[in-house]
């Protein structure tokens, strides 16, 4: 694949590379203003949750949670040999 050339522009004066300088400030802005819109919609914020969805939420952060312990338990129950967590044998 060739790669893609873009014509160069040549500049004979003074006033025609201000001329530029200007065309490529006005592009900065513009693209400026079309990246802070797209920022702005990324973090809109939200509506007020109602009390379905607050609990919901509660809910659904609690199972994590749990469900969260029980594999760190298991793991370490299996590999804590791995972690220098293995239980000591009394004789």
């Amino acid at each position: 694949m060739l790669p893609v050339q873009k014509p160069i522009r040549e500049y004979r004066t003074l006033e025609e590379i201000r001329q530029r300088k200007d065309e490529l400030l006005n592009d900065l802005q513009q693209d400026n203003t079309q990246f802070t819109k797209l920022w702005n919609q990324v973090f809109l914020k939200r509506d007020e949750n109602s009390k379905t969805d607050y609990i919901a939420g509660l809910v659904s952060n609690g199972i994590v949670a749990v469900d969260t312990f029980f594999l760190i338990r298991k793991l370490l129950k299996n590999y804590g040999s791995l972690f220098r967590f293995s239980k000591k044998k009394h004789r």
